[in-house]
């Protein structure tokens, strides 16, 4: 039997990741120790908590990475719970070596896209579209995170059939529940049950909004997706305060009545110093057999809030799809299984890949945005 060492089990230990943190067990101080025998080889890991939902997970990758270099070996994972310090000094690693909380996506260096999903009214399909965008951009290998900031009305969850996960809490940081490649967070998934009613005013749905943003672990993001609340109320104004980089994509159907609504979900945004990056049109049309389109819901809503928008803030706010009226679409919603991975090629599925693709591959703009910056006075 080959001779192995401790070192190597320990570089091998360096390609398994927590499931949760997708950062390496070995970096996070997980790994306890290693004892190797003549025909055994002992991994001490440390839990971040008891009961972990994914230990399972971490036996086997464990297993499979020392077999890599000790084939021959019977691999044993030793399972112990990490101590309040040990959480604190892996919790202080994780926020960069601060231990006070900060929005990591406000801050000067970072270089995560914010995108806040709004509209002016309910009913127009904005989660269903932020869940879209959202696969879409991870299914062209990108980092995605979601915040369902949607606090009385969040479907996000259920959209992408998570909506019976529970975070992990490691101390007072939360790590998002992990899903079709993406981070997802909700005040649904923080709740103690599910059919409980969320009953807050301004100041809890602000704190709210602040523990999603900073309590929550989550790491390197390419893109980071808000479902917002409909409206102008707390949490846009809140977003605002917390976030004033994010940039506003507003969501409406054809009709004159939505269209007029959505035009003050745009404005708020830019009151706000807030970017707005277009404008979605959902339900726009039903594809008749025989290749005519019934406009249901009538016809230019998003074309005349796109060019009411773009003459009111001065720069270009383009009307970047139409998306039709589809059955895959709203029974994806309801099971948990988004259009953009069950039908590829549906028209519904390549107009929403195509914003997706216009917002991630686009780079941020100046104009629109708050650049932090006051007159010094006259010389």
């Amino acid at each position: 039997m080959a001779v192995v060492t401790e070192e190597q089990v320990r570089e091998a230990l360096g390609s398994v990741n927590d499931p949760e943190i997708k950062r390496p067990i070995t970096e996070l101080g997980m790994v306890d120790g290693i004892t190797v025998g003549d025909t055994e080889i002992t991994v001490r890991l440390l839990l971040t908590v008891s009961g972990c939902p994914l230990k399972d997970t971490l036996n086997r990758d464990i297993t499979a990475a020392v077999g890599t270099v000790a084939p021959e070996h019977t691999v044993v994972v030793d399972m112990g719970v990490m101590t309040d310090e040990q959480r604190k000094s892996m919790q202080t690693m994780l926020r960069g070596g601060t231990a006070e909380k900060q929005v990591p996506f406000a801050q000067a260096g970072s270089l995560t896209k914010v995108f806040a999903i709004a509209s002016g009214k309910g009913g127009v399909g904005k989660s269903t579209v932020t869940v879209n965008l959202a696969v879409a951009m991870a299914n062209r290998g990108l980092k995605v995170g979601i915040i369902d900031a949607d606090i009385y009305g969040h479907s996000i969850p259920d959209m992408l059939g998570v909506g019976d996960e529970r975070p992990t809490q490691v101390e007072d940081m939360i790590m998002p529940v992990p899903v079709k490649g993406m981070k997802v967070i909700s005040i649904g998934m923080l709740k103690p049950r599910k059919d409980q009613v969320v009953a807050w005013r301004g100041p809890m749905l602000d704190r709210a909004l602040l523990q999603m943003l900073s309590d929550v672990y989550w790491g390197d993001l390419d893109v980071l997706l808000l479902d917002l609340p409909p409206g102008t109320g707390d949490v846009a104004i809140s977003l605002g305060q917390h976030l004033p980089n994010a940039e506003v994509l507003v969501v409406t159907t054809p009709q004159p009545a939505a269209a007029q609504v959505a035009e003050r979900a745009g404005t708020m945004a830019s009151m706000m110093h807030q970017r707005v990056v277009g404008v979605v049109e959902n339900m726009s049309y039903l594809q008749i057999p025989g290749g005519d389109r019934m406009e249901i819901f009538g016809t230019g809503g998003a074309a005349k809030v796109a060019e009411t928008l773009t003459a009111r803030f001065g720069y270009d706010v383009p009307m970047l799809g139409q998306i039709p009226l589809d059955e895959q679409l709203r029974a994806g919603g309801d099971s948990g299984d988004p259009i953009i991975d069950t039908a590829p090629d549906s028209e519904a599925a390549k107009i929403l890949q195509g914003i997706a693709d216009q917002l991630s591959g686009r780079s941020r703009g100046l104009a629109g945005m708050q650049l932090g910056l006051a007159p010094a006075g006259r010389l």
